[in-house]
Order: C-alpha cells, then sequence, then structure tokens
C-alpha cells in the first residue's frame, strides 16, 4: 500500500512489487478521492459569437476557461487566428478546438501557396466542418468563423457541435449562448454599422457572462475587414452593466 499526498489530500494506492513509478494520470484513475476539477477536461466552456456588417464581421468572447467546476485561467484567447483575414471562435474541449485550429491554419497556407491568393472564408470553414464532422464522435469542438474575402466580403460561418455548416449572419455559441438567444432576436438587425455590430456583441457577451457560471473574465473582441484585423479587450470594470450593476 503506497500513502501520497496531493494538495493535501492522503492517497491510498495499491501497486504491485514491480511498481517502482507512479504518475498524476495513474493515482488520479485509481482514486475517487482525487477532486474532480482536478481530473476533468479543460474546457472552453463559454459565450462566443461573430456578426457580418457591409464591410466586414465583428467577432467575440469571454475569457473563461474551466476543468470541471475550476476556473484554469481567466483571460483565455478564445479568437483564434487562421490566416491573416479569418479568424475562428472556439468552445468545448481546448485541447480538440486548438488542435482543430492549428490543423486549418496548416493547410489553409499551403493552400495560398498553391494558389497565389490569400484563402477564402468559405474554403476555412469547410475545413473545418470535415475535421468537426468526421471526428464527431471523438471530438468536443463548437466552432464559428468569421473573415473577409475579395469575393464575398464579411462573412460568418457556423460550425457546431457534429460538424453541422452554415452561413449565418449573425451566430452565437458555447454554453453561455443559451441565455442571450432572445437578446439577440430582439436586438439584431441589418445593415449595422461596425460600431453597431461592437456594441451589439459586447452587450450580448455581457449578458451571457452574468448569467452563465462557465463564462467569465474579460470580452475580447475583433473587427476583421479588407484593411486587417482590429483587436479589442473590455476588462471586467469596462464591461457593460445592466441592473445586476
Amino acid at each position: 500500500m503506497t500513502r501520497l499526498f496531493l494538495f493535501g489530500i492522503k492517497i491510498k494506492m495499491a501497486l504491485p512489487m514491480s511498481e517502482k513509478k507512479i504518475t498524476v494520470s495513474s493515482f488520479c484513475e485509481a482514486n475517487s478521492q482525487i477532486p474532480e476539477w482536478l481530473r476533468s477536461e479543460h474546457l472552453t466552456g463559454t459565450t462566443i459569437m461573430a456578426v457580418e456588417f457591409d464591410g466586414g464581421v465583428v467577432i467575440g468572447a469571454d475569457s473563461r476557461t474551466t476543468t470541471g467546476s475550476y476556473v484554469a485561467n481567466r483571460v483565455t484567447d478564445k479568437l483564434t487566428k487562421v490566416c491573416d483575414r479569418i479568424y475562428c471562435c472556439r468552445s468545448g474541449s481546448a485541447a480538440d478546438t486548438q488542435a482543430i485550429a492549428d490543423i486549418v491554419s496548416y493547410l489553409l497556407e499551403f493552400h495560398s501557396i498553391n494558389q497565389n491568393e490569400p484563402p477564402l472564408v468559405h474554403t476555412a470553414a469547410n475545413l473545418f466542418r470535415n475535421r468537426c464532422y468526421d471526428y464527431r464522435d471523438s471530438l468536443l469542438a463548437g466552432i464559428i468563423v468569421g473573415g473577409w474575402d475579395k469575393e464575398k466580403g464579411g462573412q460568418v460561418y457556423s460550425v457546431p457541435l457534429g460538424g453541422m455548416f452554415v452561413r449565418q449572419p449573425c451566430a452565437i455559441g458555447g454554453s453561455g449562448s443559451t441565455y442571450i438567444y432572445g437578446y439577440v432576436d430582439a436586438h439584431y438587425k441589418e445593415g449595422m454599422s461596425k460600431d453597431e455590430c461592437l456594441q451589439f456583441v459586447s452587450n450580448a457577451v455581457s449578458l451571457a457572462m452574468f448569467r452563465d457560471g462557465s463564462s467569465g473574465g474579460i470580452v475580447r473582441l475583433a473587427v476583421i475587414t479588407e484593411d486587417g484585423v482590429e483587436r479589442k479587450t473590455i476588462l471586467g470594470n469596462e464591461l457593460p452593466r445592466f441592473y445586476e450593476g
């Protein structure tokens, strides 16, 4: 019988005499005394959003990453660059979404070299769709792809769990999205300007953060146009306040 201490918790573990090395994973699997937040997967249980406007898109997300009920990171950047004018918003398993984003970015780099021009947003979204669908039984990944290209301008594509693929003028995702469907339906309108989209996204993500325990931290925003990418950050004390404040 071997006794180990992990974060002040005594762990008893029976090991064969030939066993000389004890790993964290081995006694985590064998002991129910390990706290749930040490055994859980890193999840970006989250709020992500993207909106098209004339000339580009606005994307936004909160910054909380959880491991079970434990907040593992308060300032995660869930707006991931896949090429110069195409970004993705990630929700689900942090490891899964990071791996998919890296793979798509790698493929798009080769695609742009072969075509001798920047890739289309539709192409990037299709690559995300293919990976999410082919490995739908193994991955926990919800993706929103937003970007600008010379053919169709600003575009937003939603690739939720399971690998469905659809273009939407306004897309929301993540655990916090369930709290703001009513707000989005009531306040979204066609033909919004860049500033109106920025306010709309920041309000929606902030409202989700107030209600969803898996969303929080700060709001990260990005405006993607022909001119490039403009990043913005809204700190906790600068978030839009509603009746809670």
